[in-house]
């Protein structure tokens, strides 16, 4: 199966937290791909690097401004975007950040997901055309006991850190929505088909965010400096972030044509042997990098509790969509490396991503069936 651009033509589609990092590439591919794309979360800052700005996105959509708490502001946005498909990607999105300030990443990851299934049930009333609504949560949402194996859809769910257990908590309000308010034996009445998506530790071109692997990297070598390592042991699912969105949007397609038969959790994450080491995948990224890149082992960050071992079971994705990731943990180090570099080199942000979706979709068809441009 493919994500067709016969498919998303014309397709109109509302993005939550589409000036984050994973929502920009989600955004852009969908463009690509024809769809017509709207977009509501908060205005990137003026004084940081965005992937959203610098690839010239809000000229090619629509966007709304706002807090994905402001429960009337949403509800009014996606009304007015009248769309067929809905990705809430919209989060506070980082652990460390989840200790500093749990209030805030309670409130907007579960008050913000009960406020986008609101926005969308009050909007079915008036026969609005949502046919299917995908939850991005995270790989961590995993009551994580360290096992050796990867988790599947059906085990227990949990969290440790507040940001965790906050999507945890963001899983069990689509469950109960699914239940309660678009239970798949009533979908020839509601006619909406509800999904959540779990994903490893993405990386990608134009992230800036901070606490994170890659982009700590990044700002560590145009620096001038020698990346700090803290928990080099640490094992995680890394993926480039093409890998997941190809998977929301293969979701996508299949709730819209088939409906409930799919509205169930998903993973989304690499093969087995990209499951890697902080220090495996610093140490390649130094070798991708060149130029006398380095890293060192500081003292460990006691303030913050790390898992020490994250694997995703996928064969779910595998048997049932037909998907399967196309980048190993290599191969996106040497695409972010490229989009980096290529970015130093004053390239057009956009164009460097479209050049990277085409190459993605090019590695197991041979053929670019998936841009339209």
């Amino acid at each position: 199966m493919e994500a067709e651009a016969s498919f998303w033509n014309r397709r109109k589609v509302f993005v939550t937290g589409h000036t984050g990092f994973k929502g920009a590439w989600l955004t852009l591919w969908s463009l690509a791909l024809g769809a017509e794309v709207h977009g509501y979360a908060l205005e990137p800052p003026e004084d940081e690097p965005n992937l959203f700005r610098l690839a010239g996105l809000e000229a090619r959509m629509t966007s709304t401004y706002g807090d994905i708490r402001d429960e009337r502001k949403l509800a009014c946005a996606l009304a007015e975007a009248s769309p067929e498909i809905v990705f809430h990607l919209c989060a506070q999105p980082l652990v460390q950040e989840s200790y500093s300030d749990p209030v805030e990443t309670f409130s907007v990851n579960v008050m913000g997901t009960v406020h986008l299934l609101e926005a969308v049930r009050t909007a079915k009333r008036d026969k609005s055309p949502v046919r299917c609504v995908i939850n991005v949560t995270t790989d961590k949402c995993y009551d994580n006991r360290e096992w050796v194996w990867g988790y599947r859809e059906n085990d227990p769910l949990g969290g440790h850190d507040p940001y965790s257990s906050s999507k945890a908590c963001s899983e069990l309000v689509t469950s109960s929505y699914r239940k309660s308010f678009f239970p798949p034996e009533q979908y020839t009445v509601h006619g909406v088909a509800l999904a959540t998506a779990r994903a490893g530790n993405v990386i990608g071109g134009g992230d800036w965010a901070k606490n994170r692997l890659i982009p700590d990297c990044v700002r560590a070598l145009l620096a001038g400096g020698v990346i700090e390592l803290r928990n080099p042991d640490a094992v995680r699912p890394w993926q480039h972030v093409l890998d997941p969105l190809y998977g929301y949007l293969l979701l996508a397609q299949q709730l819209y044509l088939s409906g409930p038969s799919v509205g169930e959790a998903w993973n989304f994450g690499p093969r087995d042997e990209d499951a890697r080491t902080v220090e495996w995948m610093t140490s390649r990224f130094c070798e991708a990098w060149g130029e006398g890149a380095s890293y060192r082992i500081a003292p460990p960050d006691f303030r913050w509790h790390e898992h020490r071992l994250l694997k995703l079971d996928c064969s779910k994705a595998h048997n049932r969509l037909g998907w399967r990731p196309r980048w190993n943990a290599e191969q996106a180090i040497a695409r972010v490396v490229e989009w980096t570099k290529r970015y130093l080199h004053h390239e057009d942000p956009y164009e460097i991503c479209l050049s990277q979706i085409r190459a993605f979709t090019l590695t197991r068809t041979g053929v670019n069936i998936t841009c339209k441009t």
